[in-house]
This record gives C-alpha cells, sequence and structure tokens, in this order.
C-alpha cells in the first residue's frame, strides 16, 4: 500500500502564502491522477485541487486563482502553493489518489489562517 506524508501546514496572517508537500512511498504514484483535500472542524471533506499523470489540473471554485498544485514524479511528490490565504482556508489537508482516495492516507498537515 502506498504511503503518504503531508508536511508544510502551518499558522499564517490572512493573506499569506504555504506551500504544502506530500512524499509517497511508491512510485505508483506516478501513475494515478492525485488531489489535495481538506476538511475543516464540522465539515465534509472536500476535493480542492487535483493533477491528472499528465499534469492537467482542475481546483474547486473557492481557491480558484489562489493555490496551484504540481506534481514532482521523479520525487514521488504532490505540491499545493496556496497564496492569498483566507480564514475560511483553514483545516487539515490531505493528499491522495481522487476521485475515490485508494492509497492510506496519511495524518495530513494544519492550516490555520488567522490574526
Amino acid at each position: 500500500q502506498v504511503q503518504l506524508v503531508e508536511s508544510g501546514g502551518g499558522l499564517v496572517q490572512p493573506g499569506g502564502s504555504l506551500r504544502l508537500s506530500c512524499a509517497a512511498s511508491e512510485s505508483r504514484f506516478s501513475l494515478n491522477a492525485m488531489g489535495w483535500y481538506r476538511q475543516a472542524p464540522g465539515k465534509l471533506r472536500e476535493v480542492v485541487a487535483s493533477i491528472t499523470s499528465g499534469g492537467s489540473t482542475g481546483y474547486v471554485d473557492s481557491v480558484k486563482g489562489r493555490f496551484t498544485i504540481s506534481r514532482d514524479n521523479a520525487k514521488k511528490t504532490l505540491y499545493l502553493q496556496m497564496n492569498s490565504l483566507k480564514p475560511e482556508d483553514t483545516a487539515v489537508y490531505h493528499c491522495n489518489t481522487v476521485p475515490n482516495g485508494v492509497f492510506s492516507w496519511g495524518r495530513g498537515t494544519q492550516v490555520a489562517v488567522s490574526s
């Protein structure tokens, strides 16, 4: 089973930036469409960004123009560059395959946006 380890979260002021990383344990990572999921307290988990094995990307409307997803298949790593962060971006962020999250879920990384 592919293991995933997310990192890069933290506390940031509104308008700030963070770059999340997701390291996969196996090269099967490169064959799969991947996404960044987030779950805020009391809310359902949602996919905010996705990228196919070939590099085509998609975003939920709430993050379009602010977040950029990318991947380095040689490094087995997924990234999420988050700019112009808002308090409503506060959540635990996970990575996994899309649409079904078939890899083993990591612990996630906490993002908190607050002044």
